[in-house]
């Protein structure tokens, strides 16, 4: 008996030493690069795990800029970011709309929030939305990787997963870093280019699993109400930067 035991017990160790990684629940995706000066790189994208709420939401916050502060007269200060709760145009996972964008506070197109000068009474003008966000990007924990034809990869700092209505799905992913930020390689060759120190990748797959990925190189950061995310202001009229994604 005492034999038996003592083979027993290592097995049992290894079994609960090995079960967590057979729980990850990893997403890999591969892709290539379309719309860009260098069309037609692969990219590999594997996700470690989904952002929890708590990693989610200083994200979601620091888009919900304050209102401008409001003048005895009833006018609104200068320097003041309105919220940037913002329709993503499209619906979330909910089946409705978000609310309408609130320009000068989601992209920089538009106009930084919080560039202004300080109001009446020497108050300080609301910080600059985009900035907050770079900065909650970069503090996130990384939960996954992104490889294209760089020498280094891009780390994931935020990743949310929507279903869609038909059975499929929307990934959004945030990465610290600017994709193609050291290669020409990957200037979107259509639109305007926003300028933002991050990346967001918005992909849409079908039921299959078949898609293709859309970013913020070309189109404003706002949030879908719907669905608590980050996401991509006007997505259908937004270029792919990836085509033929898949799991």
């Amino acid at each position: 008996m005492r034999q038996v035991a003592r083979c027993v017990m290592p097995l049992v160790v290894l079994g609960l030493w090995t079960a967590p990684s057979a729980q990850t629940g990893e997403v890999t995706l591969i892709g290539a690069s379309t719309n860009v000066a260098e069309p037609g790189q692969t990219v590999r994208i594997r996700i470690l795990r989904w952002s929890s709420d708590a990693e989610r939401t200083p994200l979601l916050n620091a888009l919900n800029a304050p209102a401008a502060p409001t003048r005895p007269d009833g006018g609104e200060r200068s320097g003041g970011a309105g919220p940037a709760t913002a329709d993503a145009g499209e619906r979330g996972a909910g089946g409705g709309r978000a609310a309408a964008p609130a320009r000068g506070a989601a992209g920089r197109g538009a106009g930084r929030g919080g560039r202004g000068g300080r109001g009446r009474g020497g108050a300080a003008a609301p910080a600059d939305p985009i900035a907050t966000l770079t900065a909650s990007i970069a503090r996130a924990p990384t939960v996954g990787y992104i490889w294209t034809n760089d020498v280094t990869g891009y780390a994931i700092k935020y990743a949310q997963r929507v279903p869609l209505p038909d059975g499929g799905e929307r990934i959004l992913l945030a990465t610290d870093r600017r994709l193609g930020e050291h290669s020409a390689a990957w200037t979107p060759q259509v639109g305007p280019l926003t300028d933002y120190e991050f990346t967001l990748l918005e992909i849409r797959l079908d039921p299959k699993g078949i898609g293709e990925a859309k970013t913020s190189l070309t189109s404003k950061v706002v949030i879908d109400a719907d669905a608590a995310a980050l996401a991509l202001d006007n997505y259908a009229a937004a270029p792919p930067i990836l085509q033929k994604v898949k799991r």
